[in-house]
């Protein structure tokens, strides 16, 4: 199963907080999923299409459950994608339009945009129509690539409301147009991890967690390993430009005519090709300040620089 799935199954068993709630995320739901077909006489009837067997499951018992509307559910199975579709029909029926009306899909004067205030105004309901939104029309990539959350919608006010309904819990989103749909996103693992908290999926939220922790130490590690790595090679390039520079002074003046001082780090040099100007001054006698070899190694320099 891909990660989406995962979070899709363990959002839809989540327990409601108050009354409402269900009623919450069966709206989201409705609004991203659903389609009404309307007929003469004001009459209409509800079809829901989705691929996510948890979603449809999901739907059918707020269906049944908060307004005793019939149902019919048929699986479809696509040749091209070979994963099957569940198309639920709540056909013409006295109580779907009540239904319609308190869910908040339509009104008296025609079908109602953006999200109802009076359906999100606790904390948990707002929490619950999240919950909706992602189980409708919800993505997110397995956290061991590249952290990427997003819910898919069609109307733009809609998008707007559902972008605000996170802002409400510190959960910075985005909006982006994808073709004919308006894309509500999250970049930050730090961001998802807190959505996936609040619209009730713990486990998934403590997998998030776990792959930003190994993403932290990794990265830490290898910045670590590359900053030793850099360090190393200036050692080494810094070396072989010393013995290149001794060889040019021992070579015009002969070690016995140099200083006592110079000689000394000359051999230490040339028997530690490798060694830091620290490792140096520890390994000279009397030990040295890294600042007392960079003078030596200074003065070779420029008796080189005077030769060449």
């Amino acid at each position: 199963m891909s990660f989406t799935a995962d979070v899709k199954e363990e959002l839809s068993r989540v327990a409601p907080t108050c009354s409402h709630c269900e009623q919450a995320t069966l709206s989201a739901l409705v609004r991203i999923e659903g389609s009404l077909v309307l007929s003469g006489g004001g009459k209409m009837a509800l079809e829901v299409d989705t691929d996510s067997p948890p979603t449809a499951r999901l739907m059918v018992k707020l269906l049944h459950e908060l307004f005793h509307l019939k149902t019919e559910l048929t699986v479809r199975r696509s040749v091209l994608h070979k994963t099957p579709n569940y198309l639920i029909e709540v056909p013409m029926q006295a109580a779907l339009p009540d239904a319609l009306r308190e869910l908040g899909i339509i009104s008296e004067t025609g079908i109602r945009s953006g999200i109802p205030s009076q359906l999100v105004e606790k904390r948990c309901c707002a929490a619950a129509y999240l919950r909706g939104a992602f189980l409708g029309g919800g993505f997110i990539a397995s956290p061991r690539g590249d952290f990427h959350f997003e819910i898919a919608l069609e109307a733009s006010d809609l998008a707007d409301d559902i972008a605000r309904l996170m802002e409400r819990s510190d959960i910075p989103a985005k909006i982006m147009q994808r073709r004919n749909n308006f894309i509500v996103y999250l970049k930050s693992g730090a961001a998802i991890s807190a959505f996936l908290a609040l619209a009730g999926a713990h486990q998934s939220a403590l997998a998030m967690e776990n792959e930003r922790v190994i993403k932290s130490v990794r990265n830490e590690v290898n910045r670590r390993v590359n900053a030793e790595l850099a360090n190393q090679q200036k050692a080494t390039d810094a070396s072989a430009e010393q013995v290149r520079a001794i060889r040019i002074v021992v070579g015009r003046y002969g070690m016995d005519a140099l200083p006592p001082a110079l000689q000394e780090f000359i051999r230490l040099r040339v028997q530690h090709p490798d060694a830091t100007l620290k490792e140096i001054g520890l390994l000279a006698d009397p030990p040295l300040s890294k600042s007392a070899v960079y003078h030596r190694v200074r003065r070779i320099e420029q008796l080189a620089a005077q030769i060449s």
